[in-house]
């Protein structure tokens, strides 16, 4: 049977770290805690359930945390966890099985994450898979009998085990404060963090956190990056520039978005946004119905739902159109993210 560390680092969890303890306590051999600067009774808490809690210095770069934590383990596998996840009996009793099962040339095992889309988080599906479960030490091979190389991709394994997540509220401002942090020391975001910048924005920010995030992105519009993430550079930029009330950049960035032939949902609601606040409610409907019916979403799966259903069912209560009316609030209060 393999054994485990749990990694975690925390800060100011009081509220749900023990629950979260008390859900690895007895399917992990040992349980690290790195603390990045809490100010409440979080290491204390901690202490009932295991005595590695480490000070860790926060940096604005969860990657080095996750590797000083990762330092610190001994066992076979480490399971990453975070303070707002909880596994129920069921699941443990999984977690227990695979843990007596689970073959040594595995390295990677995924778990399914749930109830994600309750609380503003940046992935689009209420439940996903996703790795949490690592083999400490990797040992590498060498493959084919002629023009061997070493094998470098991880043998995966996709389990049955749900992880729920149980946050507070959702991480979104201690994100862009992270995002802003990186950027203002110069240092390159890839292609992959710019997609969740971008995706968190729409699911979870304010005006004020596109307004700032805007000079970064409008530099990034320049470099010669793939179409799928100039797409979504343009999302926020037509969504600054229609907050701004700059036509010209709205339209700049939105016809961009077009031109590539796979228009963002997101940008066909920003155009019908912005008709709608020019009360041109017959041209706003146009581009809301694209939004819902014609385009797929590249950021928020709101913006090809319910979001345009409502806004159209708002335009045609202003023709004072009825029938219309009542059909797209149905549609909107039915929908539902597949």
């Amino acid at each position: 049977m393999i054994t485990i560390s749990a990694c975690m680092i925390v800060k100011n969890e009081e509220k749900v770290i023990s629950r979260c303890l008390e859900s690895l306590k007895g399917i992990v051999d040992e349980i690290i805690i790195i603390d990045t600067g809490s100010n409440d009774s979080t290491k204390e808490l901690a202490k009932l359930y295991t005595e590695k809690i480490y000070d860790f210095k926060w940096v604005d770069d969860f990657s080095a945390a996750r590797n000083y934590s990762f330092s610190k383990a001994a066992m076979d596998y480490i399971y990453v966890a975070d303070a707002d996840e909880v596994i129920d009996e069921d699941n443990r009793k999984k977690f227990l099985d695979l843990k007596k099962a689970l073959l040594p040339e595995i390295e990677i095992v995924q778990m399914l994450y749930s109830n994600q889309l309750a609380f503003n988080t940046t992935y689009n599906f209420d439940t996903e898979y996703r790795p949490k479960l690592y083999k400490r030490i990797r040992h590498f091979t060498w493959v084919d009998p002629i023009h061997e190389s070493v094998a470098l991709q991880p043998v995966i394994y996709d389990s049955d085990i749900t992880i729920i997540h149980l946050p507070e509220d959702n991480h979104a401002g201690r994100d862009f404060k992270t995002f802003q942090s990186v950027i203002k020391r110069g240092e390159k975001i890839s292609e992959k963090l710019l997609n969740l910048y971008a995706r968190e924005l729409f699911i979870a920010g304010t005006e004020s956190d596109f307004l700032e995030a805007e000079t970064y992105f409008e530099e990034q519009a320049e470099e010669n990056l793939p179409y799928e993430s100039l797409k979504v550079i343009h999302c926020v930029l037509t969504k600054c520039g229609r907050l701004r009330k700059n036509d010209s950049q709205m339209f700049k960035y939105s016809l961009k978005n077009m031109a590539g032939g796979k228009p963002s949902a997101e940008i066909c609601y920003e155009v019908g946004e912005y008709f709608f606040e020019k009360g041109d409610y017959k041209e706003a409907i146009i581009w809301y119905y694209n939004a819902a019916y014609e385009t797929e979403c590249d950021l928020n799966i709101h913006y090809s739902g319910d979001y345009p259903l409502l806004r159209l069912s708002e335009c045609y209560a202003k023709l004072e159109m009825n029938e219309q009316t009542v059909s797209y609030k149905e549609l909107a209060d039915a929908w539902l993210p597949s």
